[in-house]
Parts: structure tokens; sequence; C-alpha cells
């Protein structure tokens, strides 16, 4: 399978995901747009009436948590590794609970989910059967799994790792992966999961309009959204 090393056109520096994640937690809701997972969430059929707890896994600084809880989720788990990212889901106030943990071990309650949910996480896992095999074990019967990912297409076109730029004005990448499609597929399916949706997001004119120096990617598949099913 290729690496993000073979696409990698910036050769920033690379810090792990906690403290990248720390450092770019005062920035953070400066530079991360809806368009790059929300508005792709809201495109699909997830079935939130039917929801009673939802996990979500990588909640940074609760961005997903409070969209969940806008349309009328009232118990919601959040994860994350990073303790900056946790204390602004916290500001927040959108989750039940908040526990600083990785989303391969989780430590939540297992079979007690309706929906799992995660956003622009994967390409930190160097693995993906960890995530899927976390997320099964967490969902109760008839369970989602959501998953938005940085499209792989995206990756490999742009070259660009996922980074920020600290107080000093230095862009700092953090570890990131390259995850084909079939990966997701081979690690889903082999937990049990059973996909029932996908959905991508391009770069388009409304992107654009936000970010307009990436003219050159227009109409590449920029973000993925994957639906799971756990069955009855």
């Amino acid at each position: 399978m290729p690496s993000f090393a073979d696409f990698d056109r910036r050769d920033y520096r690379t810090v792990d995901v906690a403290t990248g994640y720390d450092g770019w937690a005062p920035t953070y809701e400066q530079t991360v747009l809806d368009e790059m997972d929300l508005a792709l969430l809201g495109r699909l059929h997830l079935d939130l009436g039917r929801v009673r707890r939802a996990a979500d896994l990588g909640c940074g600084t609760g961005r997903t948590g409070t969209w969940l809880r806008e349309r009328g989720l009232t118990h919601i788990d959040g994860v994350d590794v990073s303790q900056g990212m946790l204390a602004l889901a916290a500001e927040r106030g959108a989750h039940t609970t908040l526990t600083r943990a990785d989303v391969r071990a989780t430590g939540l309650a297992g079979g007690a989910y309706d929906l799992v949910i995660a956003s622009l996480i994967d390409e930190h896992l160097p693995e993906l059967a960890p995530f899927y095999a976390e997320a099964w074990r967490l969902a109760a019967p008839g369970a989602r799994c959501v998953l938005v990912s940085y499209h792989p297409q995206f990756i490999m076109v742009s070259g660009m790792p996922t980074h920020y730029t600290d107080p000093s004005g230095e862009p700092v990448a953090i570890s990131t992966h390259l995850h084909l499609i079939s990966e997701h597929l081979t690690a889903g399916l082999a937990a049990g999961w059973v996909l029932t949706e996908v959905a991508e997001a391009l770069v388009d004119d409304a992107w654009l309009a936000r970010k307009p120096k990436w003219a050159a990617l227009r109409g590449h598949p920029f973000t993925l959204a994957t639906v799971w099913s756990r069955p009855e």
C-alpha cells in the first residue's frame, strides 16, 4: 500500500497527534471549516431520531457533538487524545461526558451506543482495523458507525499533511497516514460492519469562495463519508 511519505510535498516538521492537537487547539476553530465535515454529514440519511446514545470519537473541540445536539441527541459521550481539544469541548457543553483516551481503546461501555461517529481522525491512525473493531465493540445491535475522512485522492493530489501554524509562524504537521478506500472497506467488513451509504464532497465553488488558493483542485474529491450498520 502507498504511504503518505510517497506524496508529501511540504516536508513540515511532524509531531504526534496529542502534541499536535494541543498546539492547534487555540486556533482550530478559525481554521477548520464546516464544509470539511459538517456539510457532508448533513447529506447523509442517518435517522438520528432513533439514537439514544452516541459516542463521538476524536471529538476535538466539540463541533460534531454540537451538530448532534442541535439535531436532538441528548446523550453524547466524547473521547479525544488531546487535553487541549477536550478543554474547548467542555466549554461548548455539548457532550454528556468527555474522556481523554485513544479512539482505538476508549474505555467506554461496550454495546451501549446507537451511533458511533468520528470526523477527520483516521488519517492519524497507522492502521484502520483497531478503530473499526473498537467502534463495533461500542455499538448496540442496529447501531450506525459514521466516519468522515479526508479523501485519499485529495491527500495524494495535494501532498498536504494535516497541519497547523504554531505561535512562531512555523507550519507543523501532525502525524498523517494515507488510507485507500479499499483499506476502509477491508477493515470495516472484517469487523462485522455492513456498508450502507457513501458520500463524497468535492472542491466546488462554495469551497473555493472560502479557500480560493485551492482553485487548481477544483472538482477533486475532498472528504469522504461512510455509514456502516451493525446488524440487529
